[in-house]
Parts: C-alpha cells; sequence; structure tokens
C-alpha cells in the first residue's frame, strides 16, 4: 500500500509539474492525432541528447498514470531508441475511452526536474479526419515512394503538409522542394479528399518520422531507407550490358566501315579526262559479221597508230560461230583467221 501511495504521489507530481507549464513543448502543442476504433498508432517522442541517460515516460492525463520506456504491455508499449534519441509510444485497439491528452516526458536530473517534450491529443473518431493508407514505408537509397493521406470533408479547405517530426520541418501542397539529391512533391485530390507525398532520389538519412498534417489534425508514418539491393542493382547492370553492348558493337563496326570507304575513295588515282578521251578515241572497234549462213565472226581491233612505240600494238581476234547459222564449219574442223596491224593512209 505504501507503495502504491508512493507511485501516486509521484503521478500527481507529474501532473502539477505538467499543470504549471513548466518546460512545456511549444513545437506542436495542438497535435490533434485522429484513430479508428479499435486501431492503432505509434508515436515518436524527440529528445534531446544530452538526456539519453535520463528516465522517460508517457503519461496518460486522462487517469494520470505513466509508463516509462522500455515496458510492453497488452494495449502500450513505451520503447526507447537511444542512437536516434526518440523513445515510441505504440498504443493498440483504441476506444473512445482513450479520447484525451498525453505528455511525452523526460527527468531532466536539473531543475526544473520534468520537461515535456510532446503533448499530442487522441482523438477516437469513426471517421477520422486525418489517415494513411500505410503507416510504415519503406524504400531503397536513390529509389522513390509515395504516401497516400486521407482527410475528412471538413478539412477540404485546411492547409494541407507533409512534416518531419525531428525538425518539424513541412512541405506544402502544391510545392516541390528539391534538396541536393532528392525531392518532394504533394499533389492533391479534392476529388478523392486524399493527397500524395512523392519523396524521390532517397538518401539514408531520409529515414525517420513524418506524419500528414492537414489543419491541426495529423497521422504519423515512419519512413526507412535502406541500402540498395545488391541483386537489383546487378540485374539493371546486366540489362544495360545487354542492351548497351550490341548497340555500342554496332556502332563502333559502321564507323569502320565508313572510315575505310572515306580512306579509299580519298587515295583512289585520279584519271586524266584528256587521256581517257585521247585514249578512247584513238581506237575503233569494228565487227565485221559474215552472212547468216557463213558460221565464222570476223572481229578486227585496229590501232591507228600501230607504229608508235610507246603503245601497245597487240591486236586481238575473236572467231565463233554464229549460233542458229545453216553454215558447218569446213570438213576439218579446222578455222583459220589472219590477224594483222593496219596502217592509216596518209
Amino acid at each position: 500500500m505504501a507503495a502504491y501511495a508512493k507511485i501516486k504521489i509521484f503521478y500527481i507530481s507529474i501532473g502539477f509539474w505538467l499543470i504549471l507549464g513548466v518546460e512545456s513543448y511549444s513545437g506542436g502543442s495542438n497535435h490533434t492525432l485522429t484513430i479508428y476504433p479499435g486501431g492503432s498508432v505509434t508515436i515518436p517522442c524527440h529528445y534531446d541528447k544530452k538526456y539519453t541517460q535520463q528516465k522517460k515516460s508517457w503519461f496518460s492525463e486522462i487517469d494520470q498514470t505513466s509508463t516509462y520506456t522500455n515496458t510492453t504491455e497488452q494495449n502500450l508499449s513505451v520503447i526507447d531508441h537511444p542512437d536516434q534519441s526518440l523513445f515510441t509510444v505504440t498504443m493498440r485497439n483504441l476506444q473512445n475511452k482513450h479520447t484525451g491528452l498525453y505528455y511525452c516526458v523526460v527527468e531532466t536530473g536539473e531543475q526544473p526536474p520534468i520537461k515535456t517534450i510532446y503533448e499530442p491529443y487522441l482523438k477516437i473518431q469513426t471517421a477520422p479526419d486525418v489517415s494513411v493508407v500505410n503507416s510504415s514505408v519503406s524504400g531503397h537509397e536513390g529509389g522513390n515512394i509515395s504516401v497516400q493521406c486521407l482527410y475528412s470533408s471538413g478539412y477540404q479547405n485546411k492547409t494541407k503538409q507533409w512534416c518531419r517530426y525531428k525538425d518539424q520541418s513541412c512541405y506544402t501542397v502544391g510545392r516541390t522542394v528539391t534538396s541536393q539529391n532528392s525531392s518532394v512533391q504533394i499533389r492533391d485530390d479534392d476529388g478523392r479528399r486524399s493527397f500524395t507525398v512523392l519523396m524521390t532520389g532517397l538518401r539514408r538519412t531520409d529515414s525517420g518520422w513524418y506524419f500528414c498534417s492537414v489543419g491541426d489534425a495529423l497521422n504519423p508514418v515512419h519512413i526507412t531507407v535502406t541500402e540498395a539491393e545488391p541483386g537489383k542493382a546487378k540485374d539493371t547492370e546486366n540489362k544495360l550490358l545487354t542492351v548497351w553492348l550490341p548497340v555500342s558493337a554496332a556502332l563502333l563496326l559502321l564507323l569502320i566501315l565508313i572510315s575505310v570507304f572515306i580512306w579509299r575513295w580519298r587515295r583512289r588515282p585520279k584519271q586524266d579526262e584528256q587521256q581517257i578521251r585521247g585514249r578512247n578515241g584513238s581506237r575503233n572497234n569494228d565487227a565485221i559479221y559474215s552472212k547468216p549462213e557463213d558460221p565464222v565472226i570476223y572481229s578486227t581491233i585496229n590501232d591507228e597508230n600501230p607504229n608508235d612505240a610507246h603503245k601497245d600494238t597487240t591486236t586481238y581476234s575473236t572467231i565463233d560461230n554464229i549460233p542458229g547459222s545453216e553454215a558447218k564449219p569446213p570438213a576439218g574442223g579446222t578455222v583459220y583467221s589472219s590477224v594483222a596491224p593496219h596502217q592509216q593512209q596518209q
């Protein structure tokens, strides 16, 4: 009984300090979390690193009870995360009786001894003013994630924001905010009473707690950004190699062929047009055909200047049977042809 009374006195002292407003939280005292009946919610409570070793608790103004960190009950868990400088409160199977004001509290070990670091108000509603499709979303570094936030008709004209718990930085609907490597875009859909948050170019530092906010109502969302999967990165690399290697080889071959063609075209000897015309004009090709009944064709190629030592004086003659000729070759089967240079008469 004495121990019970001591605990009750401690709870009353906490309430007394909270009522006095000593070191009360000023970064979101009007935050209202709207939850479905029977639903659950996880609330982050950030604290200064200097309080890492100090006691922390979740205080309910409804029944004046406090639950210290690293406590797990049937419908309540309070877990400290010193590496992130926060503790989380998870409440499950929420009912109308849980509607009310709560406090994230740190015992500072100094004056004042109690510090309120967060003051959320929980409201259990059949149709929550603000809710989210997924309260936990994960993605890979360099990738994208999207979060869909829903709101009731009464909040249609309220300011809609996507905020980070840690530093209370917010992004407003209709604005695109881009940092060095990532960007946040928010698109509102009045017809469906929802707005979608798109985070692209994710970084590991983007991990943490955020909330969808419409007016003074909000709902928390936890974002987890992990390293890119080695398998997926390898698959992407293989796909790029499969596509680009054949294309690169084809382009290289085409360039080589074009280069060879240009090189040979430029090195082709240039012929003197006058010499070509002179050579063509100095030779006469005469074909003398015999009568159809004559089986022999005489062809004489005459060089107009056979005495020129610088020119080829060789004369060629082709003798052949005319297909379809009625004449027959001599009985001996031998055909003689005389070929001689033709001298031009002066």
